[in-house]
């Protein structure tokens, strides 16, 4: 296993934790990938190692919460770059590989913001518009060289997401669902060949309800859930 991250301290923790309670070896490559040029890096580090890639999980990612003309411009960038770019090139470099094995998996981590637009966090709902578009499409591209794609659309998941992104303590509908949650559905959607997959009930309803309801109610809902404390 290959860990990418931002912290070493962080990664090596969890490669000794790997190691110890699953026997997993690991791989440390410390690199921040909202960085023009890192996942070219990350690339040239693994072949570099010798290593090739069998499944790549993109799932780096983070959010701005307030109104985007107030938000730093270079906070925004840096999100798109991790979000977007950071996913589609590690994409780009790792999948010709896959296609001459004609076997493979990618799992792309969007959200359940992907499939409306989400005032108070525009940027992040359409950086996940973006991967669930992409990731969809290239499955359909990668399935006659037996590469599967997963698109991952959870909704509020107990992650440090809403700390590291500065939303602050966020109360959603129907609650965080635990992180083993998610990767399970993403792991037994891969095991049916990939495709799109939205984890719990509440957030497949919430996602096949908008198909019947004006756009500006959706807006509303949307507004209304991410709101700054401030603006209210």
């Amino acid at each position: 296993m290959v860990l990418v991250a931002r912290s070493h301290e962080k990664l090596e923790a969890l490669a000794h934790e790997l190691m110890q309670r699953h026997q997993v070896k690991s791989q440390i490559l410390s690199r921040d990938l909202s960085i023009v040029g890192a996942a070219q890096g990350v690339v040239q580090a693994l072949e570099e190692r010798g290593i090739e890639i069998e499944l790549l999980v993109n799932n780096a990612g983070f959010g701005a919460r307030g109104e985007f003309w107030k938000l730093p411009l270079d906070r925004q960038s840096e999100m798109l770059r991790l979000n977007i770019h950071a996913l589609m090139e590690l994409t780009y470099f790792l999948v010709p590989a896959m296609i001459a094995k004609r076997r493979g998996a990618i799992i792309n981590v969007s959200s359940t913001a992907g499939f409306q637009p989400v005032p108070y966090t525009t940027v992040y709902g359409a950086s996940k518009a973006f991967v669930t578009s992409f990731s969809l499409g290239l499955g359909e591209e990668l399935g006659r060289y037996g590469v599967k794609v997963v698109t991952l659309c959870p909704g509020g998941t107990q992650t440090n997401f809403f700390a590291a992104s500065q939303y602050g303590q966020k109360t959603l509908p129907g609650g965080l669902q635990p992180a083993v949650e998610v990767v399970d559905a993403a792991l037994r959607k891969l095991d049916r060949g990939g495709g799109l997959v939205v984890p719990r009930f509440f957030n497949k309803a919430s996602i096949f309800v908008q198909r019947f309801i004006p756009r500006s109610w959706v807006l509303k809902v949307s507004a209304d859930l991410f709101r700054p404390p401030d603006l209210r």
